[in-house]
């Protein structure tokens, strides 16, 4: 356990001394977002009958903060470690594979968290809060923030350079998460784009998100948290495979 904690610990302190890069800069990108989308649509579209766009806009871009961050935390870690060869001093320490998956995971689930709540801190000044079942708002945000975090775990045991790692995070996560209904409802979309829509497991991330916010939702919440339960036990039994055998870290 002290392990555990030494890691998690030097993990947390890692991204927070240079917080105003990966905290507030995208506190400040979530908002200019919300500026923008939000002025431009604000008077021209209507969700889930008179909800205002500002209003279902915020959920989305919260969650955004929240994956996105949570994902580059545990990613931009590793590579680092193995490029700069500072990754030996952890490998030589007796920190069983649980230890690394928590203390990765953990400390980049803690920064997703903060950027979330810093952006909706920020937007609560155009938008009123809305709070229709807060339970599912911290299931999914929390199940959110642990998908990505371990995603992003995988990534940076995958990649040995930072090319590799900007192509995983270029297309795949940020196409992924775009297209995930933050800034529309899939209900809008034809047909064919809404079928393509529900394969994207980013959706039901964000879906279920929202309805903790509105009670009202394009996918029953159920359907969100199963798929978004399934897919965090299988990145996960992966990771943790990854690292019992030491892939790309014991060469």
């Amino acid at each position: 356990m002290t392990g555990w904690r030494m890691l998690f610990y030097k993990e947390l302190l890692r991204f927070w001394k240079v917080g105003f890069q990966t905290v507030a800069a995208p506190v400040l990108t979530a908002v200019l977002y919300l500026l923008i989308f939000g002025h431009v649509l604000e008077d021209h579209v209507k969700v889930y009958g008179q909800l205002s766009y500002t209003a279902f806009l915020v959920p989305g871009l919260v969650m955004m903060g929240v994956l996105q961050n949570a994902f580059a935390n545990t990613s931009s870690s590793l590579i680092q470690s193995k490029i700069m060869g500072n990754l030996v001093f952890i490998l030589l320490t007796p920190l069983s594979h649980w230890a690394w998956f928590s203390a990765y995971v953990g400390a980049s689930m803690v920064r997703g968290l903060a950027v979330g709540l810093g952006v909706y801190l920020v937007t609560l000044f155009y938008a009123p809060a809305h709070f229709a079942a807060p339970l599912w708002i911290a299931v999914f945000v929390l199940l959110g923030a642990a998908l990505l975090a371990t995603l992003g775990l995988i990534a940076g045991l995958w990649a040995d350079k930072f090319d590799q790692m900007a192509s995983f995070q270029n297309f795949i996560i940020m196409p992924m998460t775009f297209l995930s209904g933050v800034f529309y409802s899939i209900d809008s979309l034809p047909p064919f784009w809404r079928t393509v829509s529900q394969l994207n497991p980013f959706l039901y991330m964000i879906d279920g998100f929202r309805y903790g916010f509105f009670g009202v939702s394009d996918v029953s919440p159920w359907v969100s948290l199963t798929v978004v339960g399934l897919a965090w036990v299988f990145v996960s039994a992966l990771a943790l495979r990854l690292l019992r055998t030491g892939y790309k870290l014991r060469y």
